[in-house]
């Protein structure tokens, strides 16, 4: 089974990270931090490892980059319940176990140093111009939000979230069913991402995990309170779930998978549409009522205009950070040992083929 989700989000706020929620050190047993620069090898090492796995018939869990989705910043594998993960900036990591369960892997010692020195102020440069692309890329995220809390605030009450979670309760009951042992487990990860691509969403993690889905419209953001009666019922009734933030409020949720029912929620918006087969359709928007509605309708549109062009601007942005990126990693590729890069993937791939 491949299941594809990000750790990382491109927020309003700034990079937002979720990279501590890849392993449970209560019950997960190694996590492998890699360490190293622009163009060391990280996602080439990941990929490395993950095809030797998937070729052996393990699953494996990718967690794509949000600066380039065809990338990886971190695996995970289930059976063998050993992680690997991209530690460094934006989603720094360090042990918070050493050697008893976390341990470095530093990528850095394949670099010729002697080679790379005279590309320093070239080095220098690009990344300070990658990074002040970025902080505008944030500036523009803020003034996003902004505009599209404005535009639903005014559409939401306290009768239009009771009959969300009227219609909630009528699910619950459908759905849930008989108390299982013990509480149910969070875990949390982003579906959807902002990149230079625009909005990427994995849903095709969706079909591998559920057969029965959910579809929710959610343009005034009402799939949050379906999703936070969800998810309490659920893991109260001793279910684990997949708890997916949306990237331009982390606080808020988009999408809820509960894999031992064979079961997803997942919502569309202005930006993100989910196409695929659809178990049932809650047309949540139909609960704002029609004549506030109509009332604000040149607001919306106004609100949903300017949005569109400041998200326009971040994907922009983003496509100029992504270019001066792979600048940087031009300048190191042809002095990176691959093939050292490329023999301690396989060393860590033979290992963990051993345990199975």
């Amino acid at each position: 089974m491949h299941t594809h989700f990000f750790l990382g989000a491109n927020a309003p706020t700034g990079f937002y990270s979720l990279y501590d929620q890849l392993v449970d050190p209560h019950t997960d047993e190694a996590l492998y931090i890699l360490k190293g620069g622009p163009g060391s090898g990280k996602s080439s090492f990941l990929k490395t490892i993950t095809k030797g796995l998937q070729d052996a018939g393990l699953a494996v869990e990718q967690i794509h980059c949000t600066a380039e989705p065809d990338s990886l910043d971190a695996i995970y594998i289930p059976a063998l319940k050993t992680a690997y993960a991209d530690g460094t900036s934006p989603h720094i990591l360090e042990p918070a176990y050493m050697a008893v369960m976390d341990q470095y892997i530093n990528l850095g010692i394949f670099y010729d140093t002697a080679a790379l020195r005279p590309y320093k102020t070239e080095v220098i440069d690009k990344t300070r111009a990658y990074q002040t692309r970025y902080a505008r890329a944030y500036d523009c995220l803020a003034a996003a939000k902004g505009v599209i809390g404005d535009l639903a605030a005014p559409l939401v009450d306290e009768n239009t979230v009771a009959a969300v979670q009227k219609r909630t309760r009528g699910i619950i009951a459908r759905e849930i069913g008989k108390k299982r042992r013990g509480q149910g487990k969070i875990t949390y990860r982003f579906l959807t991402a902002l990149t230079h691509r625009g909005y990427v969403t994995r849903f095709d993690t969706v079909e591998a995990l559920a057969t029965r889905v959910y579809h929710l419209d959610n343009n005034f953001g009402l799939a949050h309170h379906m999703l936070s009666d969800l998810v309490k019922a659920a893991t109260d009734a001793g279910l684990d779930c997949v708890l997916c933030p949306s990237p331009m409020d982390p606080e808020v949720y988009e999408h809820l998978l509960i894999p031992a029912l064979d079961l997803a929620f997942v919502s569309s918006n202005h930006e993100i549409s989910y196409t695929g087969p659809a178990y049932r359709h809650i047309r949540l928007d139909a609960m704002v009522d029609r004549e506030c509605l109509k009332n604000h309708r040149a607001r919306i549109r106004f609100s949903k205009k300017v949005f569109a062009l400041l998200i326009s601007e971040v994907v922009t942005t983003l496509t100029e950070a992504k270019e001066l990126y792979d600048e940087i990693e031009q300048l190191y590729n042809p002095h990176v040992d691959w093939d050292g890069v490329y023999a301690l993937a396989e060393v860590h791939l033979q290992a963990l083929l051993g345990q199975v």
